[in-house]
């Protein structure tokens, strides 16, 4: 047994664990660190099998943006663990027979007479699985990705539509008010004499005691 067999099956077995924490986790803190934890093994057993591009795209973005989100969503949240667990066992049959249904689907996937799977043609030299997934989702699953990005655009446009509620008591910016601002209307220049302290002072004051003489004859 070599060691990248050894090291395929420490992290799937560490895999299988992180994911069965996921559901089995009374706290949603714990849930989410454990999700991330089998994001991150199945990254690496990825990079075993020469998908460097998925692995690198799991770990950016679903360990490095979707994973994180959650936490700090689950940690502001003040989640009623207690509520929800009342009922959970009604879900059980359901669960299971799901369970099921998947178990047996990959053992009809992984079973070697299944879809007549043969040994595994050699990797030619120039081979790229960027490219080779790329060539792929464009030609031959156009159709699925274009569908998923209208509804990745979809969901992004309602997201933003939902935080844009007018409130009375907030000042919002027009943005094609401000680009149609001119510096004439917003400033002004005001020509004024020259004037110093002192000289006003003096004038004040030879003001005040012309005034004195004129108060004592009325």
């Amino acid at each position: 047994m070599t060691f990248t067999t050894v090291l395929f099956y420490i992290l799937a077995a560490v895999l299988v664990i992180a994911a069965f924490r996921v559901i089995t986790a009374r706290s949603p803190v714990t849930a989410v660190l454990h999700l991330i934890l089998a994001f991150s093994n199945a990254a690496m057993l990825w990079m075993l099998l020469g998908a460097e591009f998925l692995a690198l795209l799991l770990v950016l973005v679903y360990v490095g943006a979707v994973m994180v989100l959650f936490l700090f969503v689950v940690m502001m949240l003040d989640i009623r663990m207690d509520a929800m667990r009342q009922g959970l066992k009604t879900y059980l049959p359901l669960g299971l027979v799901i369970g099921l249904v998947l178990v047996l689907e990959m053992s009809f996937v992984l079973g070697s007479t299944w879809y007549g799977a043969g040994p595994q043609a050699p990797v030619a030299g120039d081979y790229n699985n960027a490219r080779a997934l790329g060539e792929a989702m464009y030609t031959q699953y156009i159709y699925a990705v274009e569908v998923g990005a209208a509804l990745l655009l979809v969901g992004m446009v309602a997201a933003i539509a939902l935080t844009l509620r007018r409130r009375r008591d907030v000042k919002y910016n027009d943005p094609v008010a401000a680009v149609r601002v001119r510096s004439k209307d917003r400033f002004r220049m005001v020509k004024m004499p020259a004037q110093s302290e002192r000289a006003q002072a003096k004038r004040d004051g030879s003001s005040g005691v012309a005034a004195a003489p004129q108060g004592e004859k009325q």
